[in-house]
């Protein structure tokens, strides 16, 4: 069933960016990523125990605006980045999909997923959680202006380092 909400986007557009997001970060696209974002964009990793808290009062695993994603993309690129060199092999398993709301010009999505990062010489390591979307129009394109990705895991210190973009 193609769900339609106010006639402003289907699920089926959704999946799609959510698809494609998956794809070009598992192909360690990271520019042509950054181009699926709003100017405005926030991305965060909150803590396992509190995933609804403000990142200007808790301490997140990742809490970053567009110039920290430039920036730690400029980061994950270069060859000197040693916690991504040579680089993860990661494999984004994305499902139910589902539009929970409309407020304004803000879509609110939510989708489980499962990334698997392969490392040369590291044990591989599988992140189960799901995110918290909140889309937007941005010149005629469906975009991301916020991405929050809740980890299900009780601690992070078994699953390694989160260098790469969940």
């Amino acid at each position: 069933m193609n769900e339609i909400v106010g006639a402003t986007v289907s699920r089926a557009e959704v999946e799609d960016l959510l698809y494609r997001e998956a794809d070009l970060l598992d192909s360690w696209r990271l520019d042509d990523w950054l181009k699926l974002l709003t100017d405005d964009a926030a991305y965060y990793v909150p803590p396992n125990d509190k995933p609804d808290a403000d990142p200007r009062f808790a301490l997140f695993t990742i809490a970053d605006d567009m110039v920290r994603l430039r920036e730690r993309i400029i980061r994950l690129k270069d060859p000197n980045c040693h916690a991504e060199y040579p680089l993860s092999r990661t494999r984004r398993l994305i499902s139910n999909v589902r539009i929970t709301g409309v407020d304004g010009d803000v879509i609110a999505v939510v989708a489980n997923f499962i990334v698997h990062r392969f490392r040369h010489n590291d044990l591989q390591r599988v992140f189960v959680g799901h995110y918290r979307y909140k889309l937007r129009r941005q010149g005629g394109q469906l975009k991301i202006a916020e991405r929050r990705a809740i980890l299900d895991a009780e601690e992070l210190g078994l699953l390694g380092s989160v260098s790469f973009i969940l």
